[in-house]
């Protein structure tokens, strides 16, 4: 891939998941290749891989439309994400050093300075998330499940529903990282991988409330 393909594929990628571009949105190549400063080459391999991502849907007339997540598709995917990190989990846990697990540690105290402001910062907070997990599952050190799980763990509409956290939630999220930290420093694999899929299982319940809240207030004000 070019440096110009991977500018726009990070451009848009960013885009789709802040909900600048919304579900539903239609992607026409020229007005991305403007936004992004490229060509339309660029853009069309960009959507390519944004496809593959699953951020992306592609009807039969070839057009690109970022693609709408419905609950039961974010379900499977959380489903899918505990069985598959829970497994990275234990192989971390199980390769795990010094370097990794200041790695680990230093991700979730940013984490914590995110959420403990007296408004939280859930950019910050989610930018904090991802380093975590990402040093877990590098430290795993498996490709086929890094590939696995790259198309489940950013799904665009869990990052903008996590605006509409509470404030338990994210302080939840941080403690379970804290016990999973406490497994790694262990070494112990059954311990990290049950903390990792109840952790994320939990976390699709605090999705899930989140997104009924929305749901809830919507209704309201389409009722006023």
């Amino acid at each position: 891939m070019s440096r110009a393909s991977d500018r726009a594929y990070a451009a848009i990628r960013s885009m789709i998941l802040s909900g600048e571009l919304p579900a539903g949105a239609q992607l026409g190549e020229e007005a991305l290749a403007e936004r992004c400063g490229v060509s339309r080459t660029p853009v069309r391999e960009a959507l390519r891989r944004l496809e593959t991502d699953l951020l992306v849907l592609r009807t039969d007339t070839q057009r690109s439309f970022v693609a709408d997540w419905s609950i039961d598709d974010v379900a499977d995917a959380f489903d899918l994400r505990a069985r598959l990190e829970s497994m990275a989990a234990r192989r971390a846990a199980e390769r795990m050093t010094p370097e990794a697990l200041d790695r680990i540690r230093a991700s979730n105290r940013a984490l914590e300075v995110a959420i403990r402001r007296p408004q939280p910062d859930i950019e910050g907070f989610l930018e904090a998330n991802r380093e975590f997990h990402a040093a877990i599952l590098d430290t795993a050190g498996s490709r086929r499940l890094a590939a696995l799980l790259g198309t489940l763990i950013e799904q665009p509409v869990v990052w903008r529903t996590a605006h509409h956290y509470s404030r338990e939630a994210l302080h939840r999220s941080h403690s379970e990282h804290e016990e999973l930290a406490a497994a790694f420093a262990r070494r112990d694999g059954a311990w990290a991988e049950a903390i990792m899929s109840s952790h994320i299982l939990r976390a699709y319940h605090a999705y899930a409330d989140a997104h009924r809240g929305i749901g809830l207030v919507d209704e309201a004000k389409a009722a006023e």
